[in-house]
């Protein structure tokens, strides 16, 4: 049997796209891409992804919308007009999960809300995602990425000690909530199983960064101080941090006392191992930034690669810095697939990331194209029984 013929796990589900930007539409791609039929419900001028997310091909989309939006198809819906609203609830009758990140409050206002749609479809999983949650004094605040990672404490403990706060690199807050929307979504559809009730979900930028701060809200807890910016060092161990090389920086991680000795005597370095500074992982806690001038005045002299190999070889975690042109041209992301072409009306071919997960026996598939705007109008409003655009007669 091939790939094209195995049923995926979301077969025969319906999600409603309702959302713009990065979090919810990357979270009903994910969806999308294990079989869920993703319709995305765009306002008439379009998800703002498709002008506002960097680099332009040919078309009018941004290849930022090309890689969150694949196995979706586009219909577009005024939900401000009574017609187009009767429309939406027409395909929330059809649908399993609706996932909408408008600002807490504005779908109530539109008549699209978890309660006005639970009373036609009692099953609905529908999940809001916001900046903050549907409630609490900061609920009505704006829900960007770089807000949510200021508020949770995530820019406090990043970047190093002589400089000022930074922001993860990565969309760490949007793509977090991603992915526990979509924990969510799956865990609501199984419990629906039994009762046949769905839910409603509230998934927050605020609280997945909290989520991923674990290490350092518990340390917090522990010692009673709030944790500062520690660059690329580890709370709980060292040395496990980037480290200089002759040509660069590259990352290692001896992070107990089996492999704190293995490095040393790796190194060439063995009177590192009894010196009195160092002797355990908290004392090489306390004295880090010796240790690491310890270290580095061996370690820059060779190249990182040098290093990386001779390391590796040696049992201990380490790996070079790659900057995305090495990290997305080396053999191990060819090998599993992390560049992925994919075929575009307009386009032509375009690159996607790759799958994040693979699943053996039902393999994720590429079935349809990112959408054009309103591309399946016709199709998804036939399937309703309804005979032109702007007709809800019939609803």
């Amino acid at each position: 049997m091939t790939d094209q013929q195995k049923t995926l796990p979301l077969q025969g589900i319906r999600v409603l796209d309702v959302s713009q930007v990065m979090a919810g539409p990357f979270a009903c791609m994910l969806l999308g891409d294990l079989g869920a039929d993703v319709i995305k419900v765009e306002p008439p001028t379009g998800d703002q992804t498709r002008s506002s997310m960097g680099f332009k091909l040919k078309g009018d989309d941004s290849l930022g919308f090309l890689n969150m939006n694949r196995n979706k198809r586009s219909i577009v819906l005024d939900l401000k007009s009574e017609a187009d609203r009767q429309i939406f609830l027409a395909l929330a009758k059809t649908a399993d999960v609706i996932v909408e990140n408008y600002r807490p409050g504005v779908v109530r206002k539109l008549g699209i809300d978890y309660d006005t749609v639970s009373q036609i479809n009692p099953g609905i999983i529908y999940a809001s995602i916001s900046g903050f949650g549907q409630t609490g004094p900061w609920s009505a605040r704006p829900g960007f990425d770089l807000m949510a990672q200021a508020a949770s404490g995530i820019m406090s403990i990043t970047g190093h000690p002589d400089g000022p706060p930074a922001k993860s690199g990565g969309p760490l807050a949007d793509i977090g909530c991603s992915l526990f929307a979509v924990y969510g979504i799956l865990s609501a559809y199984i419990g629906r199983q039994a009762t046949g009730k769905g839910q409603f979900i509230d998934a927050s930028l605020y609280e997945a960064g909290l989520s991923f701060a674990v290490w350092d809200i518990c340390d917090y807890w522990g010692t009673g101080v709030v944790p500062d910016r520690i660059g690329t060092a580890n709370r709980m161990a060292a040395p496990y941090q980037a480290v200089r090389a002759s040509d660069g920086y590259f990352v290692l991680g001896a992070n107990n006392d089996r492999l704190y000795r293995r490095l040393c005597d790796t190194i060439g370095r063995p009177e590192l191992i009894e010196h009195p500074d160092y002797r355990t992982n908290a004392l090489r806690m306390s004295n880090r930034t010796a240790l690491i001038a310890e270290l580095e005045e061996t370690l820059t002299q060779k190249t990182r690669d040098e290093w990386v190999e001779k390391l590796l070889e040696a049992g201990i975690p380490a790996g070079s810095i790659l900057d995305y042109a090495e990290a997305l041209g080396n053999p191990q992301a060819q090998a599993r697939d992390m560049v992925m072409p994919i075929q575009h009306p307009v386009e032509g071919e375009v690159k996607n990331i790759g799958f994040p997960v693979k699943l053996r026996g039902t393999p994720q598939q590429v079935r349809r194209h990112p959408p054009l705007l309103d591309e399946h109008r016709a199709e998804i409003l036939q399937e309703l029984g309804l005979a032109t655009g702007r007709e809800a007669a019939d609803v």
